[in-house]
């Protein structure tokens, strides 16, 4: 897909994002603490069931598995060295479960540190948008940026890795739109569409019911599509350390119909989400 066929499609009304990844792969088995992407390797079938689920549920966008597929995180289970082809054999499987019914985005995320210098961001992003590009997925989303410097890497990374790919960008911000390395959404979220972001806006944190003002005041400051994937709630901690969401699929539904009113455009789940929260949030849509 072109950055203009992306903007296009942005006329025809909302595109519908998936839900978690994460937390249902927990519920399937995977356990806490592994490389992710390489037990999706060895667990494909995991991964081809909840992504299917999620295309019959009504959405129009997987994200591919590849949140951690950086050297950043890739690094510490000594996989660097097998970067392209985890990247390319995750956005295959996702590929399979679209089936065609559905695009395929590559999933880029924080580094998860405010210390790291811009030209070492830079370098990883690109090198992770490359794999991404060669693994031909539709657009890419930078998503769960905690700071403006690493979402500006990250969106000059991909667009150095030379494709007229639409790159969007999502921060993970409080519930008054503050971002987790400083500054505002509010501040960053312009700056990022100047800089050539097809689209931005917000996702986890916390649930749609308290987002609503955040992304009436995106709308109101960009041209370019809002982005609003949140969490099932806000989580609560039970014993064994499980993060437990207090939002029902219904609930969701009817709050992302609002962040719709509001101005979102692309809309999706993230931690606590399940086939049914995207199932609930067309339905709402709809009605």
């Amino acid at each position: 897909m072109t950055r203009t066929e992306f903007a296009k499609r942005m006329t025809c009304g909302p595109l519908l994002l998936d839900g978690a990844t994460g937390s249902n792969l927990m519920k399937a088995g995977m356990p806490k603490g592994v490389c992710a992407e390489q037990w999706i390797l060895d667990h494909p079938q995991a991964i081809l069931r909840l992504q299917r689920a999620y295309v019959a549920a009504g959405s129009q966008v997987l994200l591919a598995p590849t949140f951690t597929a950086s050297r950043a995180y890739l690094g510490q289970h000594g996989l660097e060295g097998e970067l392209a082809s985890i990247n390319r054999r995750l956005v295959a499987l996702s590929r399979e479960a679209a089936q065609g019914k559905a695009w395929v985005a590559g999933d880029v995320t924080t580094m998860g540190r405010a210390d790291v210098p811009y030209e070492t961001m830079l370098e990883y992003y690109t090198e992770q948008a490359r794999a991404l590009v060669d693994a031909e997925v539709d657009l890419i989303l930078c998503e769960t940026l905690m700071g403006f410097e690493e979402a500006m890497a990250a969106l000059e990374g991909c667009r150095m890795a030379g494709a007229d790919l639409p790159v969007c960008c999502s921060f993970s911000v409080t519930a008054d739109g503050m971002l987790y390395f400083g500054g505002s959404v509010f501040e960053a979220a312009p700056q990022l569409e100047g800089f050539g972001a097809d689209a931005v806006g917000i996702n986890c944190s916390v649930g749609p019911d308290q987002l609503e003002s955040v992304i009436r005041s995106l709308r109101e400051s960009l041209t370019v599509p809002v982005i609003a994937k949140p969490n099932a709630g806000m989580p609560e901690i039970d014993a064994q350390g499980n993060a437990r969401y207090s939002m029902n699929a219904e609930e969701f539904g009817r709050h992302m119909a609002a962040l719709h009113r509001a101005g979102a455009v692309i809309l999706g789940g993230c931690c606590g989400t399940e086939p049914a929260y995207i199932r609930s949030l067309c339905a709402a849509l709809q009605g």
